[in-house]
């Protein structure tokens, strides 16, 4: 399975795998698209981050604010903000388009 999330968190179940490793690389917005050609599930909870990763991916990526557990094999396509918003704040897709992101796969091995 592959899923977008907005968060750089990997949703693991540590009941079900008490010891897992996930690779994480950096990768760039074609091999974003790449990847989500496959289909995937969105868990991107904020409906600006949403609308921002529909334009920059080329695809509809729904809000939807549900909880993942990512298991072994699964893939992970990470929006990452590379400042830390101040608590309480809910960002535009305008506003959040101005700041400086990082796009990260992660593989449970």
């Amino acid at each position: 399975m592959i899923y977008i999330l907005n968060t750089l968190v990997v949703p693991i179940n540590f009941d079900k795998y008490p010891s897992v490793q996930v690779l994480l690389t950096r990768i760039s917005v074609d091999e974003a698209k790449q990847l989500l050609r496959q289909g995937f599930v969105s868990a991107v909870g904020h409906e600006g981050t949403a609308q921002l990763l529909s334009k920059i991916l080329g695809v509809n990526i729904p809000a939807n604010r549900v909880s993942v557990w990512m298991e072994k094999g699964d893939v992970g396509v990470h929006f990452f903000l590379k400042t830390r918003l101040p608590e309480g704040a809910v960002l535009s897709e305008e506003q959040l388009s101005k700041l400086s992101f990082w796009i990260v796969k992660s593989q449970i091995l």
